[in-house]
């Protein structure tokens, strides 16, 4: 596939100010608290987010990146990363499903520093800390706090969101653009906006409306092989 996205760089940042809620109310509530809270109460230091992968976890996890003093770490980070500093307040592990063993060992010391030291853990995975194929001791610490599943958006939810993003931007949608889109593209947020700001991109280059014929245009560009 053509990198067609990350050629134009329309990556949208990702804030909490745009993270669609949906239902994940209190879920983005208690997400708010920890960008500017240095003192949180021993129920909320430990925080597991699970779901199906695109529901948004990556989103909160770099948000709170940018907004705090955080430390950010997947399964690509080297073991000695996992050590507590008094430079951060916050530890984010992101898909803790996908740790090597040398990792899982490495975030379980983390876990202990944090509770010893003081500070806050949040961690995300596909499935709740009970379904979680890891070494058990780093499974009963993903477990010791609360436990939040975030749940996708529905179709509505996302055509809601889509279409206050295309109006936030001032971008004029002929009628279907958004439902065709949702149904022949990747179902993710990230994806969805990335593909309408390109969308809006190409309709510039070509001085054409944006309409379903654009955006199917669009999509058979991108699914065109590189050339050998």
């Amino acid at each position: 596939m053509r990198q067609l996205l990350l050629e134009w760089d329309v990556t949208q940042p990702q804030t909490l100010d745009n993270f669609v809620v949906g239902r994940n109310q209190e879920l983005a509530a208690l997400i708010a608290q920890f960008s500017h809270a240095t003192d949180l109460n021993l129920d909320k230091r430990f925080v597991m987010i699970w779901g199906e992968s695109g529901c948004g976890k990556s989103h909160l996890l770099h948000a709170l990146k940018e907004q705090t003093s955080a430390l950010y770490l997947t399964a690509d980070s080297a073991a000695s990363d996992f050590h507590f500093s008094e430079n951060y307040h916050l530890y984010l592990l992101d898909d803790c499903e996908a740790f090597s063993s040398e990792v899982q060992i490495a975030a379980f010391g983390l876990f202990n520093q944090i509770r010893e030291n003081g500070g806050a853990l949040i961690a995300t995975a596909t499935h709740p800390p009970s379904q979680l194929q890891l070494r058990e001791d780093l499974r009963t610490r993903l477990g010791w706090g609360l436990i939040y599943q975030l749940h996708g958006l529905s179709d509505e939810e996302k055509i809601a969101a889509l279409s206050l993003s295309a109006d936030a931007r001032g971008l004029h949608l002929s009628t279907g653009v958004i439902p065709y889109l949702l149904t022949h593209f990747r179902r993710d947020m990230q994806s969805l906006t990335a593909m309408l700001q390109a969308l809006d991109r190409y309709s510039l280059e070509t001085k054409r409306a944006i309409t379903v014929p654009l955006l199917r245009e669009l999509l058979e560009l991108d699914d065109t092989p590189d050339p050998l």
